[in-house]
């Protein structure tokens, strides 16, 4: 008799705790979404510490050919995905993703990495030369013509760890370089539409020592946008997510979660 209740005993724990796992809500969906002149490669670190936590992740290959464009290409990606989304945008990436939230209901929080988060009818070029900083411009290569139309544009490869990657190691940023992807010169001079960010909850991390988007400007919309939580890293550059992956993996985790 007394094994019998002790079995039956060992069998309600394993009841209970097999409820409470049930229970518990299924972890939303990261999707990150990389800006001009980088890759998916350039989340590898903050992958890693969200994998480690159990996030699923998605790492889209932004197109980097126009705002409504890529805008509409992520958004198909999250009409795919049928779990609760976390967006995250890194720099350009800022802007697609406050227009491709829109319409989706599973989209729970946007995450800016030191991005933009354009009002409508803004543009990246615009939000770039709001305030003083961005020493950007002098570091482009000649735009490359397209067969199609229109130019395409790179960082100098020789000045791209100074401008774009300060922080990062020196033989990482030369791999960054020569792997670097183009974006529309078009792109950052198109207007964005209405911004997701007015209805749903933002969070913003950036480094003080960005030379692509001065700091004061991201400061700016991220005060605009009623950010929820505003992290600065010292020290660090415009890829904060390569050079400081935790407290950008942590910021995320935190949109997850509503904190």
């Amino acid at each position: 008799m007394n094994k019998l209740l002790a079995a039956l005993a060992m069998a309600g724990v394993l009841l209970s705790g097999l409820q409470a796992h049930a229970q518990q809500p299924a972890k939303p969906t990261i999707v990150l979404v990389h800006g001009a002149f980088a890759d998916t490669s350039s989340w590898n670190g903050v992958i890693k510490i969200l994998e480690k936590d159990g996030y699923p992740i998605l790492a889209a290959a932004n197109p980097l050919r126009g705002v409504a464009s890529d805008a509409g290409y992520i958004s198909d990606i999250v009409s795919s995905i049928k779990s609760p989304v976390v967006l995250v945008g890194h720099s350009y990436g800022g802007s697609v993703v406050s227009s491709a939230a829109n319409g989706h209901d599973n989209v729970k929080a946007l995450v800016y990495v030191s991005a933009f988060a354009p009002e409508a009818g803004e543009t990246a070029v615009g939000l770039t030369g709001k305030f003083p900083g961005s020493t950007l411009g002098p570091t482009l290569a000649p735009p490359v013509k397209l067969s199609g139309g229109g130019t395409d544009l790179y960082i100098q490869q020789d000045k791209f760890h100074v401008q774009f990657a300060a922080d990062v190691p020196e033989v990482d940023a030369k791999l960054m370089a020569a792997t670097q992807r183009p974006v529309t010169e078009s792109a950052l001079n198109e207007a964005s539409g209405d911004p997701a960010w007015k209805h749903i909850s933002s969070w913003f991390i950036y480094g003080d020592k960005d030379k692509n988007i001065p700091p004061q400007s991201l400061a700016f919309m991220a005060e605009r946008a009623h950010s929820r939580q505003t992290v600065v890293v010292k020290g660090a550059s415009h890829v904060v997510m390569v050079s400081n992956p935790e407290p950008v993996a942590r910021l995320i985790e935190s949109a997850a979660v509503g904190k």
